[in-house]
């Protein structure tokens, strides 16, 4: 399972903003998810003739959830509480050959994210099926994924026809390459609008690699989006969606340096642009900078800091009509923390992190876009609590 609950308090009150965070404007700790709890059960079963079965249930609640809701004992289910199966499906392995498996029903496959961001910029959450195997020791495998898009507020869409995305994936894992290994991803997607079909593909190449020669390790990843699959390429789901201007380029870097026994750093790096367009916008590029140095001071208690410097910007009158101030963002986002933890690793949970963050933007209309209400920075402060269990 797992468990994610931050105490943000702006100006003595909460908020739903996470400061530019999902767009790479911010990388600190100030996130939603008041109070997010996951619990996945699987089932492994093993049969006399080699074949074996994986059931895997995955519930989730509160997930982006700002508010901070009372424990008032209420017999009724409230819907904004946000409680969902987020996955359920069967694998069944050894019924094509010992290294092969099927698999059918919701999940997220092949998902990855950035450190400190958090973002994932690499998955297919949806229903589908699909064939995993192994070819000359590597990991490939085929899967067709489909999602209904949702309304702003989550809402499942309730009028006909349906405008049904669905999305093709190839991929092939774990090629060396001497100094790592490469993985290949590759997605054909449609939608059906209007009796007629958008489509577009996406691809992405991820080098799994140490912290550029130095101890430690590192994800770098460059994709290419077009059409349907514009987000990132190769980041599939019922946000996915747009015509033939859509066309996008990202490139990504992150991971941790093992500095010394009682240092470690982690870093990310994301560039995301518009080669035509971009979620509508004419020009739009993102990009930011980001770092967390990490010192154990004992067993149970790791000191933090993080920084990061977020840039956005467009053509004249993008996203609704930019114009102004408004047009170019930089955001600043500076962050002190302390964490206890029962293993003070960079990734030791469970942890319970005390943690103020100082957010600036460059003008007041960049501030506005995300989330500060009066002027131009913002103070958070917070306690996030977090474990895998």
């Amino acid at each position: 399972g797992y468990m994610s609950s931050n105490v943000r308090v702006v100006d003595g009150k909460t908020v739903d903003t996470e400061f530019g965070r999902p767009d790479y404007k911010t990388a600190g700790t100030h996130g939603k998810s008041t109070n997010q709890v996951e619990f996945s059960i699987k089932k492994h079963s093993e049969y006399e003739n080699g074949v074996w079965a994986d059931y895997v249930v995955r519930t989730e609640f509160g997930n982006g959830n700002s508010y901070a809701y009372s424990s008032d004992g209420d017999e009724a289910v409230r819907d904004e509480d946000g409680f969902a199966v987020k996955e359920a499906f069967v694998e069944l392995g050894g019924i094509l050959g010992e290294d092969t498996s099927i698999w059918g029903g919701q999940r997220f496959l092949n998902r990855a994210a950035g450190i400190l961001s958090g973002e994932f910029w690499k998955q297919s959450s949806g229903i589908g099926a699909g064939i995993q195997t192994k070819l000359d020791g590597k990991t490939a495998g085929i899967a067709y994924v489909m999602a209904d898009p949702t309304d702003s507020f989550g809402d499942k869409h309730k009028t006909e026809p349906r405008t049904t995305l669905s999305s093709v994936d190839l991929y092939y894992y774990g090629v060396d390459t001497g100094i790592g290994s490469l993985d290949f991803d590759f997605k054909y997607g449609q939608q059906a609008l209007d009796g007629d079909n958008d489509d577009g593909f996406g691809a992405a190449v991820t080098l799994n690699t140490s912290y550029y020669g130095l101890d430690g390790w590192t994800q770098n990843a460059i994709a290419y989006g077009k059409g349907v699959m514009q987000n990132r390429g190769v980041n599939f789901g019922n946000w996915s969606g747009g015509d033939d201007n859509a066309e996008s380029l990202f490139l990504t870097s992150y991971g941790v340096l093992n500095i010394s026994e009682k240092w470690q750093l982690g870093t990310e790096v994301v560039y995301f642009t518009a080669l035509d367009q971009l979620f509508g916008a004419e020009g739009l590029t993102r990009y930011m900078v980001a770092a967390r140095p990490s010192y154990k001071l004992n067993d149970n208690v790791r000191l933090e800091a993080t920084a990061s410097y977020g840039h956005e910007e467009g053509d004249e009158g993008y996203f609704g009509g930019r114009t102004g101030d408004a047009v170019e963002s930089n955001i600043i986002n500076l962050e002190i923390a302390t964490a206890f933890t029962a293993n003070s690793d960079y990734f030791g949970r469970p942890q319970i992190k005390p943690y103020v963050s100082y957010i600036k933007a460059d003008d007041e209309a960049s501030a506005s876009q995300i989330g500060i209400e009066n002027g131009k920075d913002q103070f958070v402060f917070g306690v996030h609590t977090e474990i895998w269990f």
